[in-house]
């Protein structure tokens, strides 16, 4: 049953009927909790919002928004930092309708501003930094007719927050938007292409809520530590606690875990997204210091593929009911696929380490997952004779209520991206993969990354696992040196922190464990980097462009 049936407001979907109906269901819960500092003996004290507060602020802040002109359909950059405000500016937005516009900060301050002139914002919600680099770069922002300032204003004009909230006494009623209508827009983190806006509408969110709480089997008494922040704001229309991390949320690679312990054991946290970068980080720390994360029932990492040796170290620091769910899915399908580790160290563990690729599991409910032949071309319409028969290795095309149609303002991404079936869309991953017999998805990479030579395709997943067995391997990442067809692959290795061993050795055990399957007998060049780029966002996904390029400086182009 959907929000809006719920509220007997049948034409209505919006993401916040959720947060009212947790408000009247549990008021006095808390609905997010912020640290706020530490007290005279060194320990964390905390801020929050109830499910009432929260209900109450957002809806003051909607109110405030419409009187001061940012109402329904107004496209806003949001840059603000994770906090209380950030959780009540969210979703007063939903409530007024207004458009939010999101782009990672990390991808650089060019490519940021690029984004956010892309979405053609209209209004301006941020921190006073985040006014700072408007009033720097005003050609970006020209369209921009409203400011808002999160804390205090200096020279740039416009309303503070706290103006925001004080503009309208009376009650806000809530903008009757539909399920086609744009919700939000918000921008991927370019790192595997061009960071584009993926238009979320309101049917999208309500989708995804659904799919996330009945997959997980999620419950209102609940206690959520998100290192993502985009994934807390579903933390309270699924009536969990949000438990707000100390941390750096663009750099989890680099998170203290001793304070990620903190707030788990402070609070008995239940539920924990982490980023493959920050569950290996906090999972090699808890071994080292023979930590234990018992209150932990469910852990979900996700942003790029987690290998098995992660998910085997993690598992061991939680309780034997415990689980780490591992789906699969981009800004513009989330989530379509999942598998559990219970699955993935029983079984799929041991076809990983042999090459077959990445168990991503099972299509969630009223998803459908094909494979088409594998393509760099546009292809406008649907057909059968695309599909590539099962066991074969295709490009994978999903078609869900939780997949985006479009991209804002960018039609040649959506003809390389979408294929027309009927009246709906298939949307293109750009990644490839296989299907077992059980109906698994195997991941196999991204296919702007597969190697083509002159004996054949290589797929970038399968190699790179049987290299990343060798305990001195911490990482490894397979590039193609010149261009298809007659591609010279290369492994390029990360070795473990602290390692020993030299690398002639490492490299001629490397090549040695090469030559025992055939899809990597045909790697005869490893060389070591010290330490891989990662996109900005969960620090996992290897920027294989970039070492492809240094990969060829290292040994020359016309290397044979």
């Amino acid at each position: 049953m959907t929000a809006m049936n719920e509220t007997n407001s049948k034409d209505i979907v919006n993401v916040s009927l959720y947060l009212k109906q947790m408000a009247a269901i549990q008021p006095y819960k808390r609905a997010v909790v912020f640290p706020a500092g530490k007290d005279g003996e060194g320990r964390v004290t905390y801020s929050h919002f109830t499910f009432q507060q929260l209900d109450e602020e957002s809806d003051r802040i909607a109110a405030g928004l419409a009187m001061a002109g940012i109402r329904r359909g107004t496209r806003t950059i949001l840059m603000v930092r994770q906090s209380l405000e950030f959780f009540a500016l969210a979703f007063a937005l939903f409530k007024a309708g207004v458009v939010p516009v999101v782009v990672d900060p990390g991808m650089g301050l060019k490519r940021m501003l690029s984004c956010l002139q892309e979405g053609k914002p209209e209004a301006f919600i941020g921190i006073p930094l985040a006014h700072v680099v408007r009033s720097l770069f005003p050609k970006y922002f020209r369209n921009v007719h409203y400011f808002i300032t999160v804390g205090r204003r200096f020279f740039w004009g416009g309303h503070t927050l706290r103006q925001i909230r004080e503009l309208c006494p009376t009650p806000h009623r809530m903008a009757e938007t539909q399920r086609d209508e744009t919700a939000a827009i918000l921008f991927t983190s370019g790192s595997t292409g061009p960071a584009k806006g993926v238009v979320y509408t309101h049917g999208m969110f309500d989708a995804q809520i659904q799919q996330i709480k009945a997959h997980f089997n999620i419950t209102p008494d609940e206690i959520d530590l998100p290192t993502f922040p985009l994934f807390a704001i579903f933390d309270p229309s699924l009536g969990m606690t949000a438990v707000i991390p100390d941390m750096d949320p663009t750099k989890p690679a680099l998170v203290n875990p001793a304070k990620i312990i903190e707030a788990v054991n402070n609070h008995g946290v239940t539920n924990m997204f982490a980023s493959p970068a920050l569950l290996n980080r906090v999972g090699r720390y808890c071994r080292q210091h023979n930590v234990k994360l018992p209150s932990l029932k469910r852990v979900v990492s996700a942003g790029a593929p987690v290998p098995p040796a992660n998910i085997e170290r993690f598992a061991a620091i939680l309780s034997d009911q415990a689980e780490i769910h591992t789906p699969y899915g981009a800004t513009e399908a989330v989530p379509i696929l999942s598998i559990g580790s219970k699955e993935i160290l029983s079984e799929t563990k041991k076809l990983t380490e042999r090459g077959f690729g990445n168990c991503v599991g099972r299509p969630l409910q009223n998803t459908e997952i094909r494979l088409m032949r594998i393509s760099d071309e546009p292809v406008e319409t649907w057909s059968d004779e695309l599909a590539v028969p099962q066991g074969e290795t295709g490009e994978i095309i999903v078609k869900a209520p939780v997949v985006s149609r479009q991209y804002f303002g960018r039609p040649d991404q959506n003809a390389l991206h979408k294929i027309k079936d009927g009246q709906e869309f298939w949307h293109r991953m750009g990644d490839l993969g296989w299907l077992d017999k059980s109906e698994r998805l195997w991941f196999c990479g991204r296919k702007s990354h597969r190697v083509i030579t002159d004996k054949g395709t290589l797929y970038t997943i399968p190699c790179e696992a049987i290299f990343n067995t060798h305990p001195a391997v911490f990482r490894s990442a397979l590039v193609g040196m010149g261009r298809p067809p007659r591609q010279t692959p290369v492994i390029c290795i990360e070795l473990e922190p602290g390692n020993k061993t030299s690398k002639q050795i490492i490299e001629q055990e490397l090549l040695e464990l090469a030559g025992q399957f055939v899809i990597t007998q045909g790697i005869k060049i490893v060389l070591f980097h010290h330490a891989f780029p990662v996109d900005i966002r969960h620090n996992s996904k290897i920027f294989r462009e970039q070492l492809k390029v240094w990969a060829e400086k290292t040994l020359g182009k016309n290397h044979p």
